[in-house]
């Protein structure tokens, strides 16, 4: 079943974008709708699957900490299938994306020392299937939503 949010919906994803674990009554105050309207949108937006989980937003102490990077992946067609896999199973990277233009993925990993980094990065270099990458490492985070 596919549901397209409306204006509603759109203002409760952007409070649950700001704080995922605000409570129903907050939500109700601040939308100017009743706590059953909340709850029978939220259980909606996850029926339709608009809402697939809930994460933890990491605080800046232990952000400082972390030291992130977007890997450009260019990948050998043959062995795409085999690559994915051994990508999933790394903890240090944390999302995967296809991507158009001269590579075919982008990964962003996450490390918590340039060595663990390096290490990370060469351990993703050598996977069968991967035929080259390229790495940008991330200074500063302006925003993020």
């Amino acid at each position: 079943m596919h549901h397209s949010p409306d204006k509603l919906d759109t203002m409760l994803l952007a409070e649950l974008r700001d704080n995922a674990r605000i409570t129903t009554s907050e939500l109700s105050r601040r939308l100017g709708v009743s706590r059953s309207t909340v709850q029978s949108r939220l259980k909606r937006l996850q029926d339709t699957q608009v809402i697939t989980g809930y994460r933890v937003q990491l605080g800046p102490s232990y952000q400082k900490n972390r030291i992130q990077a977007h890997v450009l992946i260019k990948l050998e067609q043959k062995l795409t299938g085999r690559a994915l896999l051994s990508l999933k199973k790394i903890s240090g990277v944390s999302a995967l994306y296809s991507i158009s233009g001269a590579y075919d993925m982008i990964a962003i990993v996450e490390a918590h020392s340039t060595r663990e980094l390096s290490q990370l990065l060469d351990e993703i270099a050598n996977l069968d299937g991967i035929e080259r990458t390229n790495s940008s490492l991330i200074l500063e985070t302006k925003f993020e939503r």
